[in-house]
């Protein structure tokens, strides 16, 4: 309530960046025992194991939020199960010129185009080194702006290097709309010689640091595909024996938006997120559940806001859900509101465990 009729406000009050900054400067200056209570605790109901890692629950924050990494650790506070860091590339890159961050308040959405600004996946892992949080850490890695389409492969490897160490996941960001010619990298041909190249150096890497397993590597799509773009895709990521699929990153499209479309269009290009996304991103989960015959998690992110938001994408197939845009109009205390929410959900609808509950919307369209 005090976000909400507070705090909000005074951030609502900023532009949007500039907002952003404040509360990502705020949180790193806070201690993680701070943050705990002012939140609450929460008690975690049993692990939840996806492709190799023990995840405290299924509730994360996605990329975007932290790039640098320089709040982690107070992020993991406010208890989400896992963060995913960045995205980060190889080379330090200042994004797009500002502005490049939009709200949407009537839709509860954000317009971004910010380009993977950050300070580049070496620096990060010095910073990320002495501040590991305190949940499941992913790491999403992109194509560095400068870094011509085909030289992309050695560009992700590079970065892949920088951050194994460190991550307990990788992401490979192949569908921001904010990067040119990023999305070509999801076409069959350039998305199976990337995966091929990463996990041959997966491999390798496993045998140096003496891993038991593989780095679990996971693909994030665009929602923005058609359904013969994602079959090929799909046929990809099988081959390729990747981990899991986070579905989806934003879109490009600006269809049934309450906000008035001069104010719309004023903002100019990049990616929506948030209520506007709900629909599309739940059918995306629920075709790739379909598709892969749910033998590949998925993360399911896009338009959460509440822990029915959750349930209808833990329902249509994912077993992870990630938020972002739901963070900022929400506040701090959503993740623990999301996980509470969702216990109640399991029990209403007589599931024992979160497990047994993943795709059963979509088995039962079967």
């Amino acid at each position: 309530m005090v976000y909400s009729t507070l705090v909000r406000p005074l951030l609502f009050s900023l532009p949007p960046e500039t907002a952003h900054e404040f509360a990502l400067h705020s949180l790193s200056l806070l201690p993680p025992s701070v943050v705990t209570k002012v939140v609450g605790g929460f008690e975690n109901q049993s692990a939840i194991n996806r492709f190799g890692i023990s995840f405290q629950n299924a509730v994360g924050l996605a990329a975007g939020f932290d790039k640098n990494g320089v709040a982690l650790q107070s992020l993991a506070a406010l208890g989400f199960g896992f963060i995913e860091a960045g995205t980060v590339t190889l080379h330090p890159q200042p994004g797009n010129p500002r502005p490049r961050l939009f709200r949407l308040p009537k839709d509860h959405a954000l317009i971004n185009r910010a380009g993977f600004n950050n300070e580049g996946a070496a620096a990060f892992a010095r910073r990320v080194k002495h501040r590991r949080p305190d949940c499941v850490l992913g790491v999403s890695i992109g194509k560095s702006k400068i870094t011509p389409l085909d030289e992309a492969d050695e560009d992700y490897l590079a970065s892949f290097e920088e951050v194994y160490t460190l991550a307990d996941y990788v992401a490979v960001n192949v569908s921001s709309p904010n990067t040119p010619q990023l999305r070509e990298l999801q076409q069959a041909d350039q998305l199976a010689s990337l995966l091929s190249a990463l996990q041959a150096r997966n491999r390798q890497l496993q045998q140096v640091h003496r891993r038991a397993q593989p780095m679990p590597l996971l693909v994030k799509l665009s929602p923005d595909v058609t359904r013969e773009q994602l079959e090929a895709t799909v046929d990809v990521i099988t081959r390729q024996k990747i981990d899991g699929i986070i579905a989806t990153n934003t879109t490009v499209s600006r269809e049934n938006l309450r906000t008035a479309e001069p104010q719309v269009a004023a903002c100019g290009e990049g990616g929506l997120s948030g209520e506007p996304l709900k629909q599309r991103s739940t059918q995306m989960i629920a075709d790739l559940y379909n598709l892969t015959k749910g033998k590949i998690p998925l993360i399911g992110v896009g338009g959460i806001f509440t822990a029915e938001d959750a349930w209808e994408k833990i329902s249509a197939g994912a077993s992870l859900v990630q938020l972002y845009t739901g963070f900022i109009y929400r506040g701090p205390r959503i993740a623990r509101e999301i996980n509470e929410g969702l216990e109640r959900i399991l029990r209403r609808e007589g599931f024992s465990n979160l497990d047994a509950a993943v795709g059963c919307r979509a088995c039962r369209e079967e």
